[in-house]
């Protein structure tokens, strides 16, 4: 199988479908089926790194599968009490700003309408990300990054409709630092990374040194697989429960509707390929955590396609030229 697979991925270099691909691993059962590491342009959240070589131990911008992650370490706190259940109003959780809470409107937010980006406000997402008026970068520059958020313009009500809002995630990670008492860093770090074996890593921080939950992680692909591996195995490692079990099962549970088809849970997207169920984080350039549970399969992608509006093209033919026919 590993031969086909690597056949498979060079055909699919020579036909031009995976441009931009600079790494991909695929692991299945705890076996990498294929692991390929190239080479290109590459950037570190915006800042060029000029062309890289890539190898196993190479970070690379994971940019918005920082999101899933997010929602992994809100479950492990979740579990520890340190977080409020997805139920609890999400203003009660920022006392400081008692003039918002005062909008009735604004109180009917609960920290579920974050976890599945319904909050119903006023949320620019779409241009690209060094353009200011970008919500998200104007959110990484402003003084009060939750404030921010959360006193954008009410559009509609909260839970009606999913719409992408990089400040939905900023605001879980706030309040599992709150919750915690430890950066998102550190916390990742004792959580989640260092009992997966993840040792290396990166997680960039906006002008007020605050790390973003919504796009700062840099992982090397292997980890990032090791991840999804973690889900594959409803929040287990090596014998110990790191993520409750219970959380998995709630996180991936697809709850809206997204803008092309698919569904979204808690900060992961819930979709399908060739009758497959298939989980996801998915970030700026090509940058993909792929969980096919019925597979028993994770696959991670990074690629350095940013801000191209076909940058979906390299994870899916990797999926379905590549990987799933090799598969059966």
């Amino acid at each position: 199988m590993r031969t086909e697979l690597r056949e498979r991925l060079h055909e699919t270099r020579q036909a031009g479908k995976v441009e931009g691909l600079h790494a991909v691993v695929a692991v299945r059962g705890g076996e990498t089926l294929l692991a390929y590491y190239g080479a290109g342009e590459d950037f570190s959240w915006g800042r060029s790194l000029g062309v890289v070589e890539f190898g196993p131990g190479t970070l690379h911008d994971v940019r918005s599968v920082t999101k899933s992650v997010t929602a992994l370490l809100y479950g492990i706190a979740l579990g520890q009490g340190s977080v409020p259940h997805p139920a609890e109003p999400l203003l009660r959780q920022f006392p400081e700003y008692t003039d918002l809470a005062a909008d009735p409107e604004r109180a009917r937010l609960t920290v579920e309408h974050a976890l599945t980006m319904s909050l119903g406000l006023e949320w620019r997402e779409d241009l690209p990300y060094d353009n200011l008026a970008n919500a998200e970068i104007a959110m990484e520059l402003a003084p009060d990054r939750y404030r921010y958020v959360l006193e954008r313009p009410i559009l509609e009500p909260p839970g009606a409709r999913w719409s992408y809002c990089g400040g939905a995630a900023a605001l879980l990670g706030r309040l599992i630092t709150a919750g915690t008492g430890q950066p998102l860093p550190q916390y990742g770090r004792e959580a989640l990374f260092a009992p997966l074996g993840i040792h290396s890593f990166e997680w960039m921080t906006g002008a007020d040194g605050v790390a973003s939950a919504a796009s700062g992680l840099r992982l090397a692909p292997r980890d990032l697989a090791r991840i999804g591996e973690l889900v594959l195995a409803e929040g287990a490692w090596a014998g110990h429960q790191i993520v409750p079990a219970a959380w998995i099962h709630t996180m991936l549970q697809p709850r809206l509707p997204t803008d092309w088809g698919g569904q979204y849970g808690y900060q992961w997207y819930v979709e399908a390929t060739a009758g497959h169920r298939l989980v996801a984080g998915m970030g700026n350039g090509g940058q993909r955590l792929i969980v096919l549970p019925d597979l028993d399969l994770a696959v991670a992608v990074t690629a350095g396609n940013y801000d191209d509006p076909d940058q979906w093209r390299t994870p899916v033919a990797l999926l379905e030229r590549v990987i799933l026919p090799a598969l059966g």
